[in-house]
């Protein structure tokens, strides 16, 4: 009667209490019971140390490495054990996006105790002279939040966000870099060279394509082939596999998937080029994000302005392009393909050698400037009237037996077709741009050539920059630094909802 009574009941819980106190049971899993009075054999247990102590083993000094194996090296009944191991926490995973918490929480069965644990239950070595065995080779964690890292997988926002690479993918040239920089990081000749011959002998050239700098080393053994012509793609295979060769670890060393694209394109590109330029970034490249802008447009920003016309004359094309508040006027622009790979006989010989003449027919009837050119062997190549003839197809095609119009007259017939209220402030801001207009004279010529075809009322005036050779990457490198400009990002979800529609919807 009395242990069924209130009182009895109450008893028995002190009793129990009291019992355990004097057991001290252990609230994580790896400690070994102690009585008090022994924390320094604690510490050295906790130390893996090995000393050994002198007093006389109880059998509450018995040693073991789990609460499960207690039954078998101590009396504890099984319901002692039960409320010893209520206390006992298990380990419950929180992934979380950043890394990975481990966090403490009580057990809510204690016979699924042994399947919570990380590692089984075991009998532990005794020692005979009393002391405590060496601590698990695998223990529990402490109390406290345990974090450990964990790759970071980042959503499609903190992709746009990343520094977007700047890609000027000219006729002769491509020029390649991170947005906020000043020059590209890479260039190289956009053309694709397969040997001529085939491979007789091991450790030879191996590979059988070649691109940038291989391909201008081996040169002589090479079928070159330009996948552009004019600005316009012809061979997508080949202008697929320049693409990749820029993330490459000879070019930029890094992933497409992670860097939105800013890809610079000629005017009047065909709708149906831009459609599979955006079909080979989004879904072979897997980039992010994807914007196509013009490039006499970026030229026009590298000068930090937003209104002029600008003369872009590079290795394929040259075209005049009347830009109002940073919007090219589609009506106007005017295009040749004359440029300067129509001039190259001698790459090198073009680029050193040749200049503009201010008054050829003139020149032509005097003694030329002689010009000498040291060849790689050490020979001496003396360049003549050819010095001034060369880039004179510019001004006057018809000198090879076309009928284009000249630079000049291109840039005149491009500002006459603009609205006549922004006329004078386009013949007030001629920007020209490429690597066709850094001929030595360039500009006095093209100069002296408006003034027979522009009205004399109007003030002319000419920006040559002097990195007008990259002025068109300079002016996307800074356009897509510009934190405002992350809307004018064409996603890839935008692309897998709407399809080449999004691609035209924000290319102006």
């Amino acid at each position: 009667r009395f242990c069924t009574s209130s009182a009895g009941r109450s008893c028995f819980v002190l009793v129990m209490a009291a019992a355990l106190c004097r057991l001290r049971l252990p609230v994580l899993v790896g400690w070994s019971l102690q009585p008090r009075g022994r924390r320094r054999a604690v510490h050295a247990h906790r130390d893996h140390s090995t000393r050994l102590t002198s007093d006389p083993r109880s059998t509450q000094q018995i040693s073991w490495c789990c609460p499960l194996c207690c039954l078998l090296s101590t009396s504890l009944t099984v319901s002692a054990f039960h409320a010893a191991a209520s206390a006992v926490f298990s380990v419950q995973s929180n992934a979380k996006l950043k890394s990975q918490e481990v966090q403490l929480a009580p057990c809510e069965d204690n016979r699924l105790l042994s399947l919570r644990l990380p590692w089984q239950p075991t009998l532990c070595s005794r020692v005979d002279a009393g002391g405590f065995p060496p601590s698990p080779e695998r223990r529990m964690p402490s109390p406290r939040t345990i974090r450990t890292s964990s790759p970071r997988k980042m959503d499609s926002y903190d992709v746009i966000a990343n520094q977007p690479i700047v890609i000027d993918n000219g006729s002769g040239v491509i020029k390649a870099g991170f947005a906020g920089d000043q020059v590209p990081k890479y260039i190289f000749s956009n053309f694709i060279g397969r040997p001529k011959h085939v491979r007789v002998m091991a450790g030879g050239l191996e590979g059988d394509v070649f691109i940038g700098p291989k391909a201008e080393e081996h040169r002589g053994l090479l079928s070159i082939r330009y996948p552009m012509e004019h600005g316009i793609v012809r061979s997508w295979d080949d202008m697929e596999k320049i693409w990749q060769y820029i993330y490459s670890k000879d070019q930029l060393n890094t992933y497409s998937e992670e860097h939105p694209v800013l890809l610079t394109e000629a005017p009047l590109n065909p709708r149906k080029n831009r459609e599979k330029t955006a079909e080979i970034f989004f879904e072979t490249l897997g980039v992010p994000g994807l914007f196509m802008s013009m490039q006499a447009v970026l030229s026009l920003y590298a000068t930090g302005r937003t209104t002029g016309v600008v003369l872009d004359s590079g290795d394929g094309v040259t075209h005049a392009v009347p830009i109002y508040e940073g919007f090219a006027l589609q009506h106007a622009v005017m295009r040749t393909d004359i440029a300067g790979r129509d001039l190259e006989i001698v790459r090198q010989v073009k680029e050193r050698a040749c200049y503009v003449s201010a008054n050829p027919v003139t020149e032509e009837k005097l003694d030329p400037e002689r010009v000498t050119y040291s060849l790689p062997d050490g020979s001496q190549l003396e360049v003549n009237a050819a010095a001034f003839r060369a880039p004179e197809l510019l001004f006057r095609p018809e000198l090879v037996g076309e009928e284009w119009e000249g630079i000049h007259e291109v840039l005149a017939y491009s500002i006459q077709r603009s609205d006549m209220d922004l006329r004078r402030l386009l013949y007030a801001n001629i920007v020209v741009s490429g690597g066709s207009t850094l001929f030595r004279g360039f500009g006095d010529r093209l100069l002296a050539e408006l003034k027979r075809l522009v009205p004399k009322d109007n003030r002319l005036k000419i920006s040559a920059p002097q990195e007008r050779l990259y002025s068109t990457w300079i002016g996307g490198s800074i356009l897509a630094a510009l934190d405002t400009f992350r809307r004018m990002w064409v996603s890839k979800k935008e692309y897998d909802e709407e399809g080449a529609r999004s691609i035209h919807r924000k290319t102006f």
